[in-house]
């Protein structure tokens, strides 16, 4: 299995907007990677999101599909604006005191 890797002091690198609404408590905790990487939070959602993509094995399975040939078989040569549509998201917590 992979591991996330945040670097502290990230580089600068393009930036594309993406227009998304983030649950609230991912919000809290991309905040809170953010201070404890001394990153900015454009650079760790980048990671993040990095991350999951590379973890997804079906979606991977399709992106080597459209590399091999079917893009252009189905008039897809050209690139196609993000979509994102929210998901809400729930997070749960783990606290040691909460078993007292």
């Amino acid at each position: 299995m992979s591991k996330l890797k945040i670097e502290k002091g990230a580089s600068r690198i393009r930036r594309v907007p993406l227009k998304t609404t983030i649950d609230g408590t991912v919000a809290d905790e991309i905040e809170l990677m953010c201070q404890w990487s001394e990153n900015d939070t454009s650079y760790v959602v980048n990671q993040l999101l990095r991350f999951a993509l590379n973890q997804s094995e079906d979606f991977q399975q399709y992106k080597q599909s459209l590399e091999n040939g079917s893009a252009t078989a189905t008039g897809r040569d050209q690139p196609r604006p993000l979509t994102v549509k929210p998901r809400p998201a729930t997070l749960t917590v783990h606290s040691p005191e909460a078993e007292k």
